[in-house]
Formats: structure tokens, C-alpha cells, sequence
């Protein structure tokens, strides 16, 4: 939608991103979002609409609706640098763990051993050190 176009109806902007009506009605009853009035009809402008793509943003970023209200209400930028910079740490866990996921996946579809277990680069990337007749941890720390 470029400037000067026609404002969407809630049932438009709701098609737009894949939204149930009643999610945009919620985000207005918080503050998030503020129609303009059209004879009693909602109507969605450009602001709007890049107002739900950052809400969906945060979203997927793994924020909760809390952390994305108090994004968009806090008057002071370093409100909202702490909220970001904690959930960028999640998110970088996150992917580090996925990363790890990914390279267990690669070294069973690379292995030739008939039980992948069994694989010493499998067992490497688990980083397990277990010693038969004694798999607590602190064994495994004191002989690792």
C-alpha cells in the first residue's frame, strides 16, 4: 500500500498477514494500534500496516506480547535497547543450539558406520564422556 492509497478494513489487514480479525481488535484494546474511525468502521493506513509487520516481527523474534507492548510504549529509547538486547542473547542461544541440531544431523547423513552411536565423530559432537559403571557427571568431569 503506497501513500495516498485507500485505508484496509480490518478483514483486509487481517488477510494481509494471515490474522484472525479478533488479533487486531486485541492489539487495539492494548494500545498497540490505533485505527482511524470511518463512520464507526476501522481503517488501517501505511503506519499501520508496518505497525502489525514489527508486532509480527517480535513475534517471531520470541518475544512475548508484553516485551512488544512495552517496546512500542516506552518513551525512553533505553527501554527498549534492554528488552532487545536480552531477547537478541536468547536468540543467539537459540540458534547456537539449532546449529549443534544441524550438525548431528549432517554427521549421521555423512557416516558409514551401520550404528551412527557408534561413530567417534558422532560421539564428539555430543560431547558426552561416559565411563561404564559410572555415567554421573562428575566421573565423567574427573576422567574427561
Amino acid at each position: 500500500m503506497k501513500s495516498g492509497e485507500a485505508e484496509l478494513t480490518i478483514g483486509e489487514v487481517a488477510d494481509r498477514f494471515g490474522l484472525g480479525t479478533h488479533v487486531l481488535r486485541h492489539w487495539e484494546t492494548m494500545g498497540l494500534l490505533t485505527p482511524r474511525r470511518v463512520s464507526g468502521r476501522r481503517r488501517y493506513g501505511e503506519d499501520d500496516l508496518y505497525r502489525v509487520a514489527a508486532f509480527l516481527h517480535g513475534k517471531h523474534a520470541g518475544l512475548s506480547l508484553e516485551q512488544i507492548y512495552q517496546m512500542f510504549t516506552v518513551t525512553n529509547p533505553s527501554g527498549r535497547t534492554g528488552i532487545l538486547r536480552d531477547q537478541r542473547d536468547v536468540v543467539r542461544r537459540r540458534i547456537a543450539a539449532a546449529q549443534q541440531q544441524l550438525d548431528l544431523i549432517e554427521c549421521v547423513l555423512r557416516c558409514r558406520h551401520s550404528d551412527f552411536t557408534q561413530c567417534p565423530t558422532y560421539r564428539a559432537l555430543l560431547g558426552l564422556r561416559i565411563a561404564v559403571g559410572d555415567p554421573s557427571p562428575e566421573h565423567a568431569a574427573a576422567h574427561g
